[in-house]
């Protein structure tokens, strides 16, 4: 493997096409199958005023590091904040959402997998989601 660096302008916008997950869109930019690499994931996660990402859980623990504006991240039922320069750990299964933002909100997300298709999306009374689907550019 060597070394590489991705510009997220080169990145597709993606998205669920069921808003009862949530209206989040985001932009893998590191994962096997799209990049020669291992052991993580990273993309930065897109949610507009108003839209929100339904509480989940999943295997690996992930990272959220804030880029622009401001929210609130629901981790097993309590409040953290997200801003610029906000860090927030995600321990694996811990159940968490966004609920709708009041400003537009992008961070940065980290996973310790391989690929994004390692990360099998579980909500509350539901079965797994199916693979992404590209949305609409930024």
């Amino acid at each position: 493997m060597k070394a590489f660096g991705i510009d997220a302008a080169d990145r597709p916008v993606e998205g669920w096409a069921d808003p009862a997950r949530g209206s989040i869109r985001w932009q893998t930019l590191i994962s096997r199958g799209l990049t020669d690499s291992a052991g993580m994931v990273c993309g930065i996660a897109l949610l507009a005023e108003g839209e929100d990402f339904t509480a989940h859980h999943h295997a690996q623990a992930e990272i959220y590091f804030g880029l622009e504006g401001s929210g609130t991240v629901m981790i097993d039922g309590v409040a953290h904040r997200i801003a610029p320069g906000v860090a927030l750990f995600i321990p694996s299964h811990a159940v968490h959402a966004v609920p709708p933002v009041s400003e537009p909100l992008r961070f940065f997300y980290v996973f310790a997998t391989d690929s994004f298709d390692d990360v099998t999306y579980h909500w509350p009374d539901a079965s797994p989601l199916p693979l992404p689907i590209p949305d609409r550019a930024i």
